[in-house]
């Protein structure tokens, strides 16, 4: 947790840094030290629902054959010959 906080510290040091470099205007780069972590979560929290749908699509056709009661990777029913 102390790691994380100091991460967080540092990550609003350096956008603070990076914004006054850029603007020259301390109410500019306070601005956007304090919206930049919203916009990131809430960016954050809609990748990640996106990234979970993602999962379950990929995990969705390995699964489907056990669910016909054949198992991974075994033949698909056809008779060799």
């Amino acid at each position: 947790m102390a790691k994380s906080a100091t991460f967080g510290v540092m990550h609003l040091g350096i956008a603070f840094g990076v914004s006054f470099a850029l603007t020259g205007s301390v109410a500019i780069a306070g601005a956007i030290t304090l919206v930049e972590p919203v916009v990131n979560t809430v960016a954050h929290y809609f990748f990640d629902r996106w990234w979970a749908r993602r999962e379950l699509r990929r995990q969705a056709p390995a699964a489907a054959p056990a669910a016909r009661g054949v198992a991974p990777g075994a033949n698909s029913g056809a008779l060799a010959v």
